[in-house]
Parts: C-alpha cells; structure tokens; sequence
C-alpha cells in the first residue's frame, strides 16, 4: 500500500512534467492520474486490489491542490497572558498529526474495539493511529513521526476537515 507522501510525491513529479497521463501498479494497489493542459484533470485515482482474505482498506489520494504534509509543526502563537503563554510554549514544542482528508474520525478499527492509539502511548512514523472514512473508503492514518500522543484533539465518529489537528505528539 502507498504511504500518503509517496502518493504527494507522485503527484508533485507528474504535475511539474509533461506527462499527460501516469498509472503504476506496486503489490496490487494503483495510482492512475490523468491532465489536460497543464494542469491535472481529475484527482488521482487510488486503487487497492484486495485478495478475498485481506481486509485492509482501500487508500485514497490527495488532490495535488491539497498536496502538504500530514504532520505539521504546532504553530507559534502571539503574546497572551502569562498562563496561556505558558501552556503556549509546551504547545510550540509539539507536532500535530493532520488529516489529509475530508471524512469521518475513528479512534479504533470497528465500534467497540480499542482504540488505536491513546494519550500517552508511543508512536512511530509506521504507526496507524487513526482511520478517516471517505466516500466508504476507510483510510488509515500513519502518525508518520516518532513520539507521544499528548492529546486526541477529535472526538470518536466526528466530521474532519483536510489539514485539521487531530492529535499532539511529543517529539523524540
């Protein structure tokens, strides 16, 4: 399966070529992007083949308009009072794991199971954290950094946004 920034990496090269028209197929999962013009038509299109005793899900690509890191660093924060610059200045030293992708959150890979990950547990960039369900693709979500889950910024079955903060994380 592609990792969301070989998906970006792929769609950056392609969009800075003059390729018209690029498919690759590596272990059963297919990136297929086509554009007209210079710029690209449609989204990339991403395909898993899945033999009839696999389950995992299928990954959906990024638009390359929408093409930016899943894990961005906390942004700096002007000057506030004293105990809010303070919880501020933890904060500056903590990454975000971001949704690359409009759906739905969920904390655990079916109702009632354990969730992926909690505050407190260690993470590395292979780690699946969580799963954002679009268009009934259930996509999982890499922490892609190593470190800490400080906090779960979404609740369990909530809407997301492409680029929303969905958990701190600690560096190591």
């Amino acid at each position: 399966m592609f990792k969301i920034h070989e998906i970006r990496e792929i769609i950056k090269l392609v969009d800075q070529s003059s390729i018209k028209e690029f498919e690759l197929e590596v272990n059963g999962t297919r990136v297929s992007m086509k554009k007209s013009g210079g710029a690209a038509e449609a989204a990339p299109v991403v395909t898993q083949v899945v033999a009839p005793q696999a389950t995992a899900p299928a990954l959906a690509a990024v638009p390359a308009a929408e093409a930016a890191p899943a894990v961005s660093p906390a942004p700096e924060v002007a000057a506030k009072p004293a105990a809010a610059a303070v919880a501020t200045a933890d904060e500056a030293n903590l990454l975000k794991i971001v949704s690359p992708m409009v759906g739905t959150f969920y904390r655990s890979p079916e109702p009632g199971a354990a969730a992926y990950v909690q505050a407190g547990d260690k993470v590395t960039p292979s780690k699946v954290v969580c799963i954002v369900e679009a268009m009934k693709l259930f996509n999982e979500i890499e922490a892609e950094v190593s470190g800490e889950i400080v906090k779960v910024l979404v609740e369990d079955g909530q809407l997301v946004e492409y680029g929303q903060p969905l958990f701190l994380v600690k560096p190591e």
